[in-house]
């Protein structure tokens, strides 16, 4: 990877002090000697690494300025901040608004050249980590053998090879994005680009752009996301995210499959499938006149409800064996020996949904603890605080003991039922019950009984 450093100074000393030690150092470089110059330089192409003084020629800021439009283009360039004029309050701004290092001038040339080192290294990591993340997320498969995730397997087959578009229901962490992915993966466009634009990431002021591009004055453009997905798939996660305003451009690129990039004349005709996911209930959204009813209407072509992982126990086990498998090959240790039937991990929350099971797994698999008992106790300190024994024991000691005896028999039962899937016979074999029994108990304890 050759590395590319933009270097931003007015004083032409500095700048070809800094040129001269950063060529011999085997890096690249481009130069800016004012404001509007770095700006054209960013703009045009990302730099690697960016080295900006903080006084330009166009005010006291000039390089917190350059910095903050760096991270919202791309957060994880890395910048660094040399100034002539420094003082506690500007390192801790620069700082803040996400610089790598910060040096004075006059600057030691080995300590600046081991903050560039650093400040590569980190991109380097930063890069692989994403290709890992990326192999790794793309190989993953919809794993489960409950009722909702045998529908929503059922349900991509069908719509995949359709060109509807779809709006993804689910909690955080429950798997919109992969299936998403399924979707785009079983489809005709599947040699074409996935493109994600996460409605909840974005600053307000950026949806236009991050959309439909922009034409810039030096005649350089900026591709939108409706651009880079043309004959692919444009994924908006998040969609209840995006702003009133921009629902309604959303609205007409619909209707009419084209657009104009900002500042520019000319339309630009698009062929994407929109793919639509949200945590929260459009509908509601609609209700409280946070979302456009027409636009919900247009992406509502198709819906997929992916239930949180706590309506779905039956899954655990077979999710668990699946990222144990997974993870440790990426590892490249042994398996883990993970008691699926664990109790902290049957009655957990599970908040986060498979996405926080997945985390756990990953955690045990970095501690590559060498024996179950140890296992059992990361389990045990990772989920401990939503542990449902401890739930019992917090709220129920003060009430009399039929009524506790009642309600932990309902969450016991409950549980144990999703654990197999609302199998009667399974279940009562399980809890040591007569399958008629059982009907009655939960019968008489307002269980409602599912298949």
């Amino acid at each position: 990877m050759s590395i590319e450093i933009l270097i931003v100074d007015d004083n032409a000393d500095i700048r070809n002090i800094l040129n001269e030690l950063i060529v011999d150092a085997g890096y690249k470089t481009r130069l800016a000697a004012n404001y509007k110059q770095a700006l054209s330089e960013i703009d045009k192409k990302m730099p690697d690494v960016a080295i900006l003084d903080v006084k330009l020629d166009k005010g006291d800021n000039d390089g917190i300025e350059l910095l903050t439009h760096i991270k919202s283009k791309n957060k994880d360039v890395p910048v660094i901040i040399i100034t002539g004029h420094a003082n506690v309050e500007m390192a801790v701004n620069s700082l803040k608004h996400g610089a790598f290092e910060f040096i004075e001038k006059p600057f030691d040339q080995t300590r600046l050249l081991n903050f560039i080192k650093r400040a590569v290294e980190n991109l380097n990591l930063k890069s692989q980590n994403k290709e890992y993340e990326n192999k790794l997320f793309s190989s993953y498969e919809l794993i489960g053998n409950s009722k909702n995730i045998l529908t929503i397997k059922d349900q991509i087959e069908k719509i995949a090879i359709t060109e509807s578009r779809v709006l993804i229901k689910g909690p955080s962490g429950s798997g919109k994005e992969l299936v998403a992915r399924k979707i785009h993966k079983k489809s005709k466009r599947n040699k074409n680009a996935f493109i994600i634009l996460n409605g909840a990431l974005l600053d307000s002021n950026k949806y236009e752009l991050e959309l439909f591009g922009e034409e810039k004055e030096n005649g350089s453009i900026s591709y939108g996301a409706l651009e880079k997905a043309n004959r692919g798939s444009l994924l908006i996660d998040q969609v209840s995210e995006i702003p009133l305003a921009i629902q309604s451009k959303i609205l007409r690129v619909l209707t009419d499959q084209k657009f104009k990039r900002i500042n520019g004349n000319d339309d630009i005709n698009v062929d994407v499938r929109l793919i639509c996911s949200s945590s929260k209930d459009l509908k509601e959204e609609v209700k409280n006149g946070n979302f456009r009813e027409d636009l919900y209407h247009r992406l509502n072509v198709f819906e997929i409800d992916i239930k949180p992982l706590n309506e779905r126990l039956s899954d655990i086990p077979l999710l668990i064996e699946y990222f144990n498998k997974k993870i440790c090959d990426n590892y490249s240790i042994k398996q883990l020996e993970i008691d699926d039937n664990n109790s902290y991990i049957l009655n957990h929350n599970w908040q986060g949904n498979v996405r926080e099971l997945r985390n756990l797994i990953e955690r045990i698999a970095i501690l590559q603890p060498d024996s179950k008992e140890k296992i059992s106790n990361i389990v045990k300190e990772s989920l401990k605080k939503d542990d449902f024994f401890n739930k019992i024991q917090e709220n129920d000691l003060s009430v009399p003991l039929k009524e506790a005896r009642e309600k932990f028999e309902k969450e016991y039962l409950t549980i144990q039922l999703k654990k197999f899937n609302g199998n009667i016979s399974k279940t009562a074999n399980f809890v040591g019950m007569e399958r008629s029994a059982l009907h009655r108990k939960l019968k008489g304890l307002g269980i409602k009984e599912f298949n």
